[in-house]
């Protein structure tokens, strides 16, 4: 079968940072650490495992940014090569191991791609994980599985760009008819929409900011809004197909980021803060939104965020940062922030006075209809044609994109 790989040996990675900036298409064509290879359907590696055959395989920021190099080496050895891509997912069971419970072939099922203690084969969890933690798994390089931290970062599953990939029945949450498709994909970045909004959850008379609107920002607004926050939320938008997405899902006022727009002056207009020009460098602002949400993790947006945010206001880091250049820390000393990070998901959400798994809350919500995601999904490929998804995914404004996926024949 087809999948699309990553292998981040020091040669590929070396020509791609050198050549990658100017011709983008070496990123992908095989020359750099990414490519379209023919491998093995993969084999259970254990009779409480399933075979998932894919129907939709999302195409996240995290995917792009590795594509690009873009992202931190950090994470490279807590992943192994070479890696399939694909932890947004939706599929159908091709195949289900004997100790795998009452799952069946054909059931249609989205597949929680963290790979924590028990999909390792651990019967004694970690201390993060025996707490429903699972996001900060201590063992994501031991157990019966190579190193990775979610499915489409570990060359033992495999990934939703391809036809097949594996699951743990730990991973495994069935869906209802309820639940289309397109639905289904948007679970997992729902999830971590919903995981940042219950970390950053506002009073009722605050005024929040989102920086960016792509598919993490818009995903934590909808959270808000389904978690009933009245809070005023402002989104920091590029293009105006985002301004609309957000406008949809419920933002209060829409802030353009457009190339040249002054958005540090209608902030302050807005907030009634006040801004000073240092000696050199961006302004600062005194005064602000009392919680910024940053969604996009760029060094300019992790700028915007400390110097946006009030004194004693929290910033929720929910984009994935590289390593930084360019961003003054001093403001979260000077203004006393709150910083702190939402990664993924977990199983112990606080939720209706419950600890919850984030797929349960989300999937409750879909299934209910109180929430739809599916207009999200704006962009379909076949797998033989990555070359223009990957092209117009790094093209977003340009093509619209909200949310791209490759899409499998049934």
């Amino acid at each position: 079968m087809k999948a699309i790989q990553f292998n981040a040996n020091i040669p590929r990675y070396a020509l791609g940072l050198i050549l990658g900036k100017y011709f983008p298409k070496i990123l992908w064509s095989g020359m750099s650490c990414t490519y379209l290879a023919e491998v093995p359907e993969p084999q259970l590696p254990g009779d409480d495992w399933v075979l998932v055959k894919t129907r939709y395989g999302g195409i996240c920021g995290t995917d792009m940014g590795t594509i690009h190099l873009h992202t931190s080496p950090y994470y490279s050895p807590l992943n192994s090569f070479p890696l399939t891509f694909g932890h947004e997912n939706v599929g159908t069971i091709a195949q289900v191991g004997t100790q795998a419970g009452n799952w069946h072939e054909g059931q249609r099922v989205v597949v929680e791609p963290l790979l924590w203690c028990q999909p390792r084969g651990f019967q004694d969890l970690c201390r993060y994980c025996a707490q429903g933690e699972i996001n900060r798994c201590e063992r994501v390089t031991d157990g019966d599985l190579a190193p990775g931290i979610y499915t489409g970062f570990c060359r033992d599953t495999g990934g939703s760009w391809s036809p097949y990939f594996l699951a743990h029945t730990s991973q495994i949450y069935p869906l209802s008819e309820r639940i289309n498709d397109e639905n289904g994909l948007m679970i997992e970045p729902f999830a971590v929409g919903l995981h940042a909004a219950l970390i950053g959850f506002p009073h009722d008379h605050e005024t929040l900011l989102i920086i960016g609107a792509g598919t993490i920002g818009l995903c934590t607004l909808a959270a808000l809004r389904a978690l009933g926050s009245h809070a005023e939320i402002l989104v920091l938008a590029r293009y105006p197909f985002q301004a609309e997405a957000a406008q949809k899902l419920g933002a209060s006022k829409i802030i353009s980021a457009a190339r040249n727009y002054d958005y540090f002056t209608d902030l302050a207009e807005h907030t009634g803060a006040r801004l000073f020009q240092p000696i050199i460098g961006k302004r600062i602002m005194v005064g602000g939104v009392d919680r910024t949400f940053e969604c996009v993790g760029s060094d300019g947006s992790l700028d915007d965020a400390l110097r946006l945010t009030r004194s004693g206001g929290q910033v929720v880091l929910a984009g994935v940062p590289g390593i930084a250049k360019g961003v003054d820390w001093t403001a979260i000393f000077a203004s006393e922030l709150q910083v702190c990070a939402a990664s993924g998901y977990h199983h112990a959400e606080e939720f209706g006075g419950e600890r919850k798994p984030a797929f349960d809350i989300v999937i409750d919500w879909l299934t209910r209809g109180e929430v739809d995601l599916s207009w999200m999904v704006t962009h379909r490929y076949s797998l033989d044609h990555y070359d223009q998804a990957l092209i117009q995914l790094s093209n977003l404004g340009r093509n619209q994109v909200i949310k791209g996926v490759f899409a499998f024949p049934d």
